[in-house]
């Protein structure tokens, strides 16, 4: 709750623009943002790694395509926790009405998010262009802490 208050707060305190330029800061850059968001750099120090690779081969097998437009590549934290509740949901996976099997769904949280996103949203809380998203690294970070016990209580 406290993540999400300050999270809050702090939204209300910041206006279209600068969320765009606190953003671009964060994750874009002039060369390069301050930080990548993405599953492969994290793990190899690169993008578009093997890490990579292996997340589409279990997208296709879940039968997750990338849609129309989108540039970033599948390995982006946003895509995964949105991949992660399509699951949860079952929009993806068995059956488009049956959330996939709880340990499926732990085996996609334990090798495309768990493997890397604690120390993603550690580096976002300390990113000394956050303000806005400083929270949310927070936010992010309690998150993981929960999915990973509740995996953990369904064993």
């Amino acid at each position: 709750g406290k993540a999400l208050s300050a999270l809050g707060a702090d939204a209300r305190e910041t206006n279209m623009e600068q969320a765009r330029a606190e953003y671009a800061a964060l994750f874009v850059g002039m060369v390069q943002g301050e930080l990548q968001p993405f599953g492969s750099y994290y793990l190899t120090g690169f993008l578009h790694e093997k890490p990579l690779a292996e997340l589409r081969t279990d997208l296709a097998r879940l039968g997750i395509a990338r849609a129309e437009g989108i540039v970033e590549s599948e390995d982006h934290i946003a895509t995964l926790c949105e991949c992660m509740a399509g699951l949860i949901l079952g929009e993806f996976g068995a059956s488009d009405d049956a959330p996939e099997n709880p340990a499926s769904q732990q085996q996609f949280f334990d090798k495309h998010i768990a493997s890397w996103a604690p120390r993603f949203f550690e580096d976002l809380q300390g990113a000394k262009a956050a303000r806005l998203y400083m929270p949310l690294g927070a936010v992010g970070a309690v998150f993981l802490e929960i999915e990973t016990q509740a995996f953990a209580l369904a064993d």
